[in-house]
């Protein structure tokens, strides 16, 4: 019953008060973001949400798009901006999420939604995660975020998906929580410390 029906009604009322309620706070950071980058405040990118029908994630801009003398983009850690340290490190590059929320493609709870690209790299196990809406946060998240391997990580999310309860979510949900205020597990730039899924699968 709490999956099927009430977990998104859930969803859907506290993402509409938390939008209202925190739209001063998005107004003066998307300004601040405008100054930085001199244009859009927000990043949008393709990910694979429930049954991997793909929609268009929002963030706020961590990162400028600077690119070396090849026209490559420069690695993470070159590109992050000092704003952009500490919205990662407060996960307020994660605010416009709540519109992803409310519009139903996210979970407040959930596996995090990762690249398209990484769909062939999932075992038939693993495809478990898309069978829910992805979340904000997670078991991975409170679990060691950032800090994790790909196999930790994508075990913790199956072990979501097969124990989904409003116990469980709560419980996440506070302790995610606790992981923001301390800055828990934040690393600010993940690439350079973890492959991608794809690569680390190809090895």
């Amino acid at each position: 019953m709490y999956q099927k029906y009430a977990k998104r009604w859930l969803d859907l009322i506290f993402s509409v008060v938390l939008l209202l309620a925190l739209l001063p706070v998005g107004i003066l950071l998307a300004l601040l973001l405008c100054l930085e980058h001199k244009g859009s405040p927000f990043f949008f990118q393709q990910r694979p949400g429930r049954y991997e029908r793909i929609f268009s994630i929002c963030k706020f801009k961590t990162m400028r798009e600077t690119h070396d003398p090849n026209g490559q983009l420069l690695p993470d850690h070159l590109r992050t901006t000092k704003m952009g340290v500490f919205l990662r490190k407060t996960s307020l590059d994660e605010l416009p999420q709540l519109w992803n929320v409310a519009k139903g493609d996210l979970s407040f709870i959930g596996p995090r939604p990762l690249l398209v690209r990484y769909l062939p790299y999932y075992s038939r196990e693993e495809k478990i995660r898309h069978s829910v809406r992805p979340g904000i946060t997670g078991l991975a998240q409170i679990s060691g975020r950032n800090l994790l391997n790909w196999d930790d990580r994508l075990s913790y999310d199956i072990t979501y998906v097969e124990n989904i309860s409003l116990k469980n979510d709560i419980l996440i949900f506070l302790k995610t929580l606790k992981k923001v205020a301390k800055s828990e597990g934040v690393v600010v730039a993940p690439g350079t410390l973890l492959l991608d899924l794809d690569e680390y699968r190809k090895k």
